[in-house]
């Protein structure tokens, strides 16, 4: 004869714990408060961690913070974010950036066309390409990144907001590049903001997940979507990023500062062409980099003498930064773009969006700045 389990005790502090609890639970006890929001729509009460989960709700907070967001919400990816909000701000037109991230790029040229959708893609840096293709057709949505990956291209906020506004359409901005520790897009009148908290949000390679932070009504919409599509984030997977967030401005503070001494020294290196990076004077959109930008930011995009294949070579001679795809870690990243974040674009279409043949793209971590240095320039010496 087998007997039906008690119920589990509630085990309840009796004061505020300083780090949230995990609550590792796919649902939770119904009571009439819960019965009355799933007759609502489920989406403020603790009832099924598809729709709300406090450890999630707490990771969102704190970004939306970082923000100046009204509102936020976690994801499962940074690529869940996006496709999601964008499905949500959907249907209509969408005016997009050339210079994206690449599965953002196959999003926008391959998934939404099929599903229906009108995208129009122009270069991020130019406003007059930007404004033509908006007036070209009613349009719903603009789409663009702070600091575009790889290029580092750096995207006028402001003036795009403003073209987006004044055709009714929505700006979105992946800012993950750039992070909140540099641009608060929304303060220069982004309607969206999305991020891959995978990279500097969470800050140890050791979780995915995203973000959409834009006013309530917005982010509840893409709730919805959220709930439906099942891009839900795990709750051990929204502590990780919250606790990534205590050290965020001190990972931060030092990472930019490694990253503004390295693209000096590498712009003094014979064997490198060309530096990228928006906090130096010579970047190419240095006066809008002054306008948005309060640091230059910890990624470096640089492009070596004897392209694709020496990048390669030099990158492999590192012992201190990691190949690895991803970024904005503890650990200095590296990688070269025509083999991973953008091998699926041809030669052309790289030279196009502005990936110079030989470059590569540095996240810089928390390492002793003169450590990485002497690696990477040790690696440019030892390849020629």
């Amino acid at each position: 004869m087998s007997s039906r389990p008690a119920k589990s005790a509630a085990y309840v502090a009796r004061t505020r714990p300083v780090v949230p609890p995990i609550y590792q639970s796919a649902t939770f006890y119904l009571d009439d408060l819960a019965y009355k929001d799933i007759q609502e729509g489920g989406l403020r009460e603790h009832w099924y961690s598809r729709f709300a989960n406090p450890t999630v709700d707490a990771a969102a907070a704190e970004i939306a913070a970082l923000e100046g967001a009204e509102a936020a919400f976690m994801t499962s990816s940074g690529m869940a974010a996006i496709a999601t909000t964008l499905l949500t701000l959907l249907p209509g037109r969408i005016v997009a950036a050339r210079q994206v991230y690449g599965d953002t790029r196959d999003l926008l040229v391959r998934d939404l066309p099929a599903l229906g959708f009108d995208v129009a893609m122009v270069d991020a840096t130019d406003l007059d390409e930007w404004a033509a293709a908006i007036a070209a057709a009613p349009t719903a949505v603009v789409y663009a990144e702070t600091l575009s990956n790889p290029q580092l291209d750096l995207t006028d906020l402001a003036a795009l907001a403003d073209l987006a506004h004044a055709a009714g359409a929505k700006l979105v901005v992946d800012n993950t590049f750039a992070t909140p520790y540099t641009v608060n897009p929304l303060r220069h009148g982004a309607d969206v903001v999305v991020h891959s908290a995978t990279k500097f949000l969470s800050g140890h390679s050791d979780v995915i997940a995203g973000v959409v932070l834009a006013d309530a009504a917005t982010v509840t919409e893409i709730q919805k979507r959220v709930i439906t599509f099942g891009g839900c984030l795990d709750p051990h997977a929204a502590f990780l990023v919250w606790r990534g967030i205590q050290t965020f401005s001190l990972r931060l503070d030092r990472s930019c500062a490694t990253a503004a001494a390295l693209a000096d020294r590498l712009a003094a290196n014979p064997e490198v062409v060309s530096v990228r990076y928006p906090g130096r004077a010579d970047y190419s959109r240095a006066e809008i980099a002054g306008r948005l930008m309060r640091t230059g930011g910890a990624m470096v995009a640089f492009t070596v003498r004897g392209g694709d294949a020496r990048a390669l070579a030099v990158m492999r001679r590192l012992t201190v930064a990691s190949e690895a795809t991803s970024l904005g870690g503890v650990e200095t990243l590296v990688s070269t773009p025509f083999n991973s974040s953008h091998f699926s674009l041809t030669p052309e279409e790289r030279a196009a969006a502005r990936i110079d043949d030989g470059m590569i793209r540095l996240s810089c971590g928390i390492e002793e700045a003169e450590v990485l240095i002497a690696d990477i320039e040790d690696a440019l010496a030892t390849t020629v």
